[in-house]
């Protein structure tokens, strides 16, 4: 095992160096405390000589291996336990790297240290034995202390590693929360931008209507052109108010968006008289009933819906007579077609449009639960729409 690698997860960088260094300094002045009066009991119990030498020289080298345990614990708990063997006083410094071991590294590897600790001892008691209590019996204290060690250790382990995984997933929530916050902020944009292009779609189309005619027919009668650049002034106006109306959506908070009119189903007929007023023949077949009873949100993608395809129609079959019929009640649903014949001659569009306004209308009525076809077929275009109206 590389004994470089970080001792426990989710430590970051950042000060580790210091704290290594006050726990080294910690670990070796209770090192240091132990070892102390493990010698000076064993002098007290008649120790002299030559053992006497060999208790302080390992206590020595017992206490400068001690801080090793915070840098390289495996290493340094297995050479304090080879100095166990020799003698008492490398005791609590093999207790101590028994312990680091348990904390800091996987628990099979603490329980082989461990295992080495006991087995140390065992060699220890037979050469030094005690002589205040049976071999057997210190053997035995000597098993469940190191057993207590690991046991404490693993747990200390997996109890910083749980506090370490409920921090990553705190963080992570966070993180998770910051994204769809983004998201919606992101789907509200878009929903801004989908009304921009359905409302100043429509109504620059009139104006681009009424522009062609002034352009076409400068000969008409002079009071038909200042009833139509009135129309263009007015129109220009009510554009200019649909933008600001518009743009306050985005400085506007929910309450204030929720409060604000949103056109609905009922609205279609003032939608129709518009577009004829343009020009556009328009024939509007309404077999809907109870109108009102269609959600807030669903009556408006069903005014868009026809919005955008009398913009088209005006667009791309100037003055060409275009067919709508509404269907549906409660319980069934919402079925809008939208009929046009297709301009001859491959005349180009009174105006230019971004060739985005279906696909985001396409989307706008499958994120209402319907569906949306377009297709160019016998001579003319056809939109269809279908929204679900519960009962």
């Amino acid at each position: 095992m590389d004994e470089t690698t970080p001792d426990l997860p989710g430590r970051g960088a950042s000060g580790a160096w210091e704290r290594r260094r006050l726990s080294a300094a910690a670990m070796a002045a209770c090192a240091g405390a132990l070892i102390v009066a493990t010698v000076l009991g064993r002098v007290g119990s008649d120790v002299a000589g030559w053992r006497l030498a060999l208790d302080i020289a390992v206590g020595v080298v017992s206490c400068l291996l001690a801080p090793l345990l915070v840098w390289r614990p495996v290493t340094a708990a297995l050479a304090l336990t080879v100095l166990a063997a020799l003698s008492p006083a490398a005791t609590p410094a093999a207790s101590m790297g028994v312990l680091q071991v348990a904390r800091r590294r996987p628990f099979p590897l603490a329980v082989r240290v461990g295992a080495a600790g006991i087995a140390a001892h065992v060699v220890q008691g037979l050469w030094q034995p005690n002589s205040g209590i049976s071999f057997g019996w210190w053997l035995l204290l000597i098993a469940f202390g190191y057993g207590a060690l690991v046991g404490w250790g693993a747990w200390a382990r997996a109890r910083h590693e749980l506090l370490e995984s409920l921090r990553e997933r705190a963080r992570r929530a966070e993180a998770e929360q910051g994204r769809r916050v983004a998201e919606a902020r992101m789907a509200e944009r878009t929903r801004i931008a989908r009304e921009m292009h359905d409302v100043l779609a429509h109504r620059l189309s009139l104006l681009a209507t009424y522009a062609g005619a002034l352009e076409y027919r400068p000969d008409a009668p002079p009071e038909k052109l200042s009833q139509a650049a009135g129309v263009v002034r007015a129109g220009v106006h009510q554009a200019l108010d649909e933008l600001r109306e518009v743009i306050l959506l985005l400085r506007a908070d929910d309450a204030d968006d929720e409060d604000r009119p949103q056109p609905v189903l009922a609205d279609v007929p003032r939608l129709v008289e518009e577009s004829r007023d343009a020009g556009t023949p328009v024939e509007l077949s309404d077999g809907t009933s109870e109108a009102s009873e269609l959600p807030a949100a669903a009556g408006r993608t069903a005014y868009r819906v026809v919005q955008e395809g009398l913009t088209n129609a005006r667009k791309h079959a100037a003055g060409l007579p275009v067919r709508v019929v509404l269907d549906g009640e409660p319980g069934d649903r919402l079925v809008i077609d939208i009929r046009n014949p297709l301009a001859e001659g491959g005349a180009g569009p009174i105006a230019p449009g971004s060739g985005t306004g279906l696909v985001g209308l396409t989307e706008r009525v499958r994120l209402a639960g319907g569906r949306l076809d377009h297709e160019a077929v016998a001579g003319e275009f056809r939109l269809r729409a279908w929204l679900p109206w519960p009962a």
